[in-house]
Formats: structure tokens, sequence, C-alpha cells
């Protein structure tokens, strides 16, 4: 990564998908940007359009938007956002927040520095004019003589309760689930100035995190038919170049001022490919199979179907070794049969299962992921002496390509199993450039070993199980 060329730095005050409810007045927004820049919190052009959006009103003068959403990566300025929206809300309106954060440790930190503009009476006596009280414990809060509030707190299935508020901010959204939006929403239900909005803020969650808020939020954006609805997202493309600067540039607004490109330059040397992308362009791994995937596994459904003579056995282990998961492709007359032979923990019974199928179907084809954890069985195999295809990066990635055609295509058949319908709804992609991808075990939400199983036992089926040729011809028996 070169040391950032002006050229690359074009454009990155814009997001990249961005949702505007109708609006008649931003007015706020320009008077939200004075009040923060007059005590030193000068907004960044970014900060200052997405301040704009989030305090327009409508002709009857409620906010455009009831639900505002940023997405950025760290270290932008996303914080500062947020105290912008605070500090305006509670010296000029008089609204009354409830600040929430996934830990204890940021919901403590954000309240430090917003009392850093309240609790400094020599600096900023203005202000330090308006308190009314400060609460450090057990509770932090701020209130003001205008009936103004901010109470910080970190989220818990029961943490809303108590609280009457006119705007919840939820910092690190990336970490909210249902359940504990369900006990904060009903906060702003009587909002005490009858203008309630919901702030959420975060960056895209990791495939450890309970993100199905955020992601849901964004969706629903990406959808463009929520009116009432804001969204500001600053990320890259699925497979964009994480190694250049104009990923880096268009996902991060504040690139080349508080963020120095020699840092970033260390960050993509410090993590790996998938973790750069995530935290630092801001890549959402969102295909799920989605709309397309699940669909076409639902259209292909077929209870009476079954396999009339067996090509292949596919295996996938987990990354964490705790299943590991069997399927089988064949024919179905001109179609192809996917079925899931068997799931269970670890990875001890495996190549015994696979010498009974091999009893039972005679010269059965079993096929694995070479660069996967299954590849700690070959040694296994060679010792039962069963016939083994390793399949190469190249042919994993073709592998899942085709899958997804089979099923556009309905191509495929398969009867009722639950294990492969979590696993196919639950299922996200890995990017490996060039357009490539294959199932990424650590994006995805739940156990993809059954869908992995089948799709490498489809793809053993499709490129030699019609071709009349014997294991002999295709594999290097151990």
């Amino acid at each position: 990564m070169s040391a950032g060329p002006a050229a690359a730095l074009s454009g990155t005050q814009s997001p990249r998908i961005r949702l505007e409810p109708d609006a008649v007045d931003d007015q706020d927004g320009d008077d939200a940007a004075k009040l923060a820049g007059d005590y030193g919190l000068e907004p960044d052009p970014w900060q200052r359009d997405v301040l704009r959006g989030w305090l327009a009103r409508r002709g009857d003068g409620k906010w455009a938007a009831s639900r505002c959403g940023l997405a950025v990566p760290r270290q932008n300025g996303k914080n500062a956002l947020l105290e912008m929206r605070e500090l305006f809300g509670m010296v000029f309106l008089g609204e009354k927040f409830l600040h929430t954060a996934h830990e204890v440790k940021t919901a403590r930190k954000a309240f430090e520095r917003l009392l850093g503009f309240f609790d400094n009476e020599r600096q900023y006596p203005e202000l330090a004019s308006l308190v009314e009280d400060i609460r450090r414990a057990p509770q932090q809060g701020i209130y003001l003589r205008n009936g103004a509030s901010v109470e910080f707190i970190a989220r818990s299935k029961s943490s809303g309760r108590g609280f009457t508020v006119d705007v919840i901010v939820m910092d690190e959204a990336q970490e909210l689930s249902d359940e504990v939006l369900a006990a904060l929403r009903p906060t702003v239900s009587a909002a005490p100035l009858g203008n309630p909005q919901l702030v959420f803020a975060g960056t895209p969650p990791a495939p450890s995190m309970n993100g199905e808020v955020f992601t849901r939020i964004r969706a629903v954006a990406k959808k463009a038919e929520d009116r009432r609805l804001r969204w500001d997202e600053w990320s890259c493309e699925l497979d964009a170049d994480a190694a250049s600067d104009e990923s880096v540039a268009l996902s991060n607004p504040a690139v080349g001022v508080r963020l120095l490109w020699e840092t970033i330059t260390d960050e993509r040397a410090d993590m790996d490919d998938e973790t750069f992308a995530r935290e630092r362009l801001g890549e959402w791994l969102e295909m799920d199979g989605g709309a397309s995937l699940v669909a076409g596994w639902v259209a292909t459904e077929d209870e009476t179907s079954s396999c009339e003579s067996i090509s292949a056995f596919g295996i996938e282990v987990s990354l964490d070794r705790a299943w590991t998961s069997i399927g089988v492709a064949g024919s179905n007359g001109d179609l192809a049969h996917l079925e899931l032979v068997e799931r269970r923990p670890g990875t001890g019974w495996v190549a015994e299962r696979c010498r009974e199928l091999e009893h039972d179907h005679g010269h059965a084809m079993f096929v694995l992921d070479g660069g996967g954890p299954a590849a700690s069985l070959i040694p296994e195999f060679e010792t039962a002496g069963l016939w083994l295809t390793v399949a190469d990066t190249k042919a994993v990635t073709t592998a899942a390509a085709g899958f997804v055609d089979a099923l556009a295509q309905r191509a495929v058949l398969h009867g009722p199993q639950r294990e492969l319908e979590l696993a196919v709804a639950g299922a996200k992609r890995r990017p490996l450039g060039d357009g490539v991808w294959a199932f990424g075990r650590k994006a995805s939400t739940v156990d993809i070993t059954p869908l992995v199983a089948v799709t490498l036992a489809y793809w053993a089926h499709t490129v030699y199980g019609g071709a009349g040729l014997s294991p002999d011809d295709l594999t290097v028996r151990f």
C-alpha cells in the first residue's frame, strides 16, 4: 500500500450506500455542527452531512428519520458524531437520551467524553451553568436545568426498564440482539417531546457477534423502501482489492486526516484478509446465499427424491473440529440428488463410517477440501485404504459456484433435512479474489459442514459421476 496519493482521497466523504427520507428543513444539522465547533469538536464534512440527515425535519416539525443507521470503520469519528448529536439535543432541544453500548467500558468512556463539556467550568462556563446534576455511580448520567439528560448503560436483556427518553443511541450496534432491542424499544414509546428517534452506529458484525438487528436494518436500507429510515454506510464491495489505496479511501472518510496511511499499512500487515476487510474496509459478508440460495433450496425440495446411483461422498469438518458432516450426491433420473448422510460431533468416527459406506456402495468416491480442516483426515483415509479426491482451491470455488447455479437452474433435488436447511439459511460467502468465492467457515452464523459436504459431493458428481469413469480413473488409492 502506498502513502496515500491525493487521487485516492477523492470522494471519500460520500458513503457508498445511503438512504435519505424526504425532509423540508435541515437547519438543525447546521446548528448542531456549529455548536460542536464552538466547543472544540469541529466536525469533518462527512459528519456535518450525516448530522443534517439525522436532524432533518418533515413539514410537521417531526424528525424525517425516526431511525438512523451509521456503519463506518473504526477510528473515523463515529463517537464524536454521537457526541455532537447528544450535545445539540440536550442544550438546544431539551431532549432526554439513553446512550447504550455493548460493553460497560465503552459506555463509561462515552460518559467521560461528554462529561468533559459540562464538568469544566473554567473552559466551558456556559455549558457548566446548565448542569442540574451529574451522577457518576452507580448509574452515569448528566442532567440539565432545562430538563434534558443523557444516561449511559451497558445493554442487557432488561436494560431498558425504568427509562423514558426521547432518543436511544445504540453504539456498538454490531452487537445488538432482537431480545435486547425489545427491552430498549419501549423507552421511547412515550417520548417526553413526542418526537422519538433511534440511532444505531457501529461496524459490520464479525461472525462471532450477534449482529442480527444491525444486519436487518442494513438489509431494509438497501431495499430503499422504508421512508422513515436514514442509513449511511462507508464500505467496500465484496472482492474489493484490500491492498489498494482506493479501497481504503472509499471506506474511511477520515483517511489522511485522523487516520494515517502508515498506520493502515501496518494494520494490513497484522490482520488476516477477512478481518482487515471487515474492520478497515467496512466489508459486510452479507452473502447468505441470501434470498437466491434459500429460495433455490426451497424450490428444489422433494421428499420423494432419492439416489438411483451414488457418485460421491463429500466430507467437511468445522473450524473448531466440533462437527463433521458427510454428504452424498448421485443421480435421480436426469437430475442430481443431494443428501446429508451423517452429521456427528468430532472427527474420530469419520474413517470408520466411510469404510461402511464404501462397503455398502462398492467403489465409492470420497472428496474433501485439501485446504480446509478436513485435510487432517487424509492419513486416516490412507490407512483405511479408501478412494479419496482432494479438492484444491480452484475445485472448491468451482464447486460452490456450480452448486448455486444448480439450485437456480433446478438441476438438483433433495429431501427435507433440518440440518441442511439451517446450514443453507446461515451460510455466507468468503471472497477469494477475482470474483471467485467459497462458503465462509468463519463468516457463517451456523455450522455449514452439511452444506459444504453436499456441495463437494455434487461437484464430484458433475465432474466425474456422469462420465462413466471408475474411481481408478479419478483418484489415487492410498
